[in-house]
């Protein structure tokens, strides 16, 4: 073997190195990157929780605050009216409120349409057909 074939294998070998260890240190970084990211969406998950938690005890405190506020228009009704017609004419109030409700939300739902994200499978289909494209050139 000649002199400048011993240095073109050296020089082969120290490339196969190099890139053996670029590809393990990616491959570590990668890990890293991803434990980091699992440590994260712990802990923010774990906060959500709490938030979720505390916002759903706001959600029956103020359940509870309307119902007495609904016991309360009664009681003032009753003042002028017998308790029965008040109670009964805070409810028609609240059904009709209610109602009005339902028809809005169920506006809303037929104008939101499928519940699947059309535009992203489109762009994934897209995405897709690119990829295969570009594979068999």
């Amino acid at each position: 073997m000649s002199t400048a074939e011993r240095q073109t294998h050296a020089n082969d070998d120290s490339v196969s190195v190099l890139v053996s260890r670029a590809s393990q240190q990616v491959s570590e970084l990668v890990r890293e990157e991803m434990q980091l990211a699992r440590a994260e969406m712990t802990q923010k998950g774990k906060r959500y929780g709490k938030g979720g938690g505390l916002f759903g005890a706001a959600g029956f405190i103020g359940m509870l605050a309307a119902q007495a506020l609904v016991a309360t228009c009664i009681a003032a009704l009753a003042l002028a009216l017998p308790v029965w017609a008040s109670a009964l004419i805070v409810t028609a109030v609240l059904a009709a409120v209610a109602a009005a409700a339902a028809l809005a939300g169920k506006k809303q739902i037929a104008q939101a349409g499928s519940p699947t994200p059309e535009q992203t499978v489109d762009s994934v289909k897209a995405d897709v057909a690119e990829i295969k494209e570009k594979a068999h050139r």
